[in-house]
Formats: C-alpha cells, structure tokens, sequence
C-alpha cells in the first residue's frame, strides 16, 4: 500500500544560495536520488513559498520554503546492517574505505539494503544525519577500490567542493582488451543511451567527459592501464575504453566484439578473457589536501586478488 509522503525544509544558509531545486532536495533528503525528486517537481509535487514550481533547475534562495508531497512505498534504506570495512584511512573528519567489487555503495533500484551506506550507519550511527551517509563519490558496484566518507557536515560540503573544483585526484588501473603502445588523453563527450537509459555513450551533444591514460605493462593479448579522470562522468573510463576499441576486460555493460582481436587465437584464452566475472577496473589511489587540517593526503593501493591472479595467468 502506498503511504502519502510529505517533505518539507528552509533553506538556512547563504551557500544554497542559486542551488537547482532538485539537487539541493536530493542532498537534503538523501534516502530519495535527484532523479526522483526532478519526477517529482515535473509532476507538480513541489512547493517553495507555497507556489508550484515544475521546473528542476529552479534556483532556490536562503530562507525559502520547500514543500513535497507525493505516494510512495516508504523503504527505510538507512537501516544498519552489519558488515567489515576496509578502512585504509581515518581521523576524526573522514575516512577512505577500500570497497570490494559487487558492493553496491548508494541505495537505489532493487539494492535497497545491504550496500557500503548500511555498513557505514553500522559502524558510525551519528553519520545517517550526513547527506548520504558522508559519501562524497560512487564506484560503479563491481569496480573496487577507494572511496572517500566525510564524518562531519563541514568536511561533506568542502570535499563535495573540492571534489567539483577538480582538486581530489583519483587514479585507477585496469586491464583492456588488445595491446596499447603508447598513452594518450580521451576527450570525447558523454551523455546517457536514450535507447538503453543505464548505459551512457559517447554523444557529441553529450558533456565534457576527458581521460588520460599511461601504459602499465603490455601483455600478448590485454593491457594494463593507470587511468586519470578530468571529469567525473557515469561510467566514464568504461565508455571511453570501450569508445577506443580497447574495452576493459569482464565489462559486460560496454563490450565489443572479441573477434577483432586477431591475437586472440587460443581458445584457452579466448575463454579465460570472457570469463572474467567483473570489469578489471580498480580505483587505486587518491591525492588531496585534505580540507580540515590541511595535510597531504595520499592513499595508494595494490591491484586486488582477482585482478593479479588474472595478471599472473598471463599469455
């Protein structure tokens, strides 16, 4: 049965001042994505100062009053759950997490429990009142690796701050498809599949989407990439790989045809390749100033045991 949900917040400070409307509801009431609250408001659903607003990029102003209603199955997707972290950092303003692949970090459509959110509201009950939990970015559920969580308001909104002014470096490795023999930089424009809505792709009106990438090691068949973002896109290195021909291995969502690949002549290893369960795909290391104490921050990581097991079978 669906429950009449009724939503209602001031805006209290100058810095949401000129804020889209739906970002700034997501934030706030962060159990809900910014997709559904842009739903909501296209649906004439969302009140500020007690007039309809049915444009998402209304830019709100401190001291206005929002107001939303609409029937919904109220799923509490704050409920605890037990679970190890593997904490590679901490002090009392954040801490980095290294998250194994096939967790799901944020909440949402048929993951509404047991993902790294829950495992945080375990461990840190006081951090359910922090938008999303304190998690400032997203992997994509079967990319492992690092992942910053603030523990104050003060630190979310900085490192959100920083995260968007570019000034957190985050570095990944992966393996791809075929040999690479020299590093270069991807600029290409990125925007979402309109026939297939989860998957995005390169798209010239889409938004600017720039990757560099370096040679690791070559192997007979495959490569190992160090990978570093400009931009933050969805799925970001997983398109521009693919968008490359040289798509990452275990990637299921953005593959391409395995036959264009004259080296891959043994069937061993034609099998070994598609039968990798997961994108090779790992965020290893991040470099930041951190935005309290203003220390160096630098946490750097090995490749984890699926992908060095796969290195290490190597042909």
């Amino acid at each position: 049965m669906k429950n009449l949900i009724c939503l209602h917040q001031v805006v209290l400070k100058k810095k949401f001042n000129k804020y889209r409307l739906d970002k700034f509801l997501s934030i706030i009431f962060s159990e809900y994505s910014r997709n559904h609250f842009k739903k909501c408001i296209l649906e004439n659903c969302v009140y500020v100062n007690n007039k309809i607003i049915n444009s998402p990029d209304f830019k709100i102003m401190k001291g206005d009053f929002l107001y939303v209603k609409f029937f919904s199955k109220k799923i509490n997707i704050f409920s605890p759950k037990k679970m190890f972290l593997d904490i590679v950092y901490e002090d009392k303003y954040l801490l980095i997490i290294n998250k194994s692949s096939a967790l799901v970090v944020h909440p949402g459509f048929g993951n509404y429990t047991g993902t790294l959110l829950n495992g945080l509201i375990n461990k840190y009950p006081f951090i359910k009142k922090i938008p999303r939990a304190g998690i400032i970015h997203r992997l994509d559920k079967d990319t492992s690796g690092l992942i910053i969580v603030a523990k104050t308001f003060s630190a979310y909104f900085l490192l959100k701050k920083m995260m968007k002014k570019r000034k957190i470096i985050r570095e990944y490795q992966a393996i791809v498809l075929g040999k690479i023999k020299y590093g270069g930089l991807i600029n290409a424009p990125i925007s979402r599949n309109i026939k297939k809505r989860t998957c995005m792709q390169v798209n010239s009106n889409g938004k600017q989407a720039i990757t560099y990438y370096s040679i690791k090691k070559i192997y007979k068949n495959y490569t190992l990439l160090k990978i570093r973002l400009k931009t933050g896109r969805t799925h970001q290195i997983r398109v521009h790989m693919l968008y490359i021909k040289h798509p990452i291995i275990g990637d299921q969502k953005y593959k391409c045809n395995y036959n264009l690949f004259q080296g891959l002549t043994e069937s061993s290893e034609f099998n070994r390749i598609k039968s990798f369960p997961r994108q090779a795909l790992h965020a290893y290391k991040v470099i930041f100033i951190h935005p309290i104490t203003k220390k160096k921050i630098f946490v750097k990581l090995n490749l984890p045991q699926d992908m060095l097991e796969f290195l290490s079978l190597k042909k």
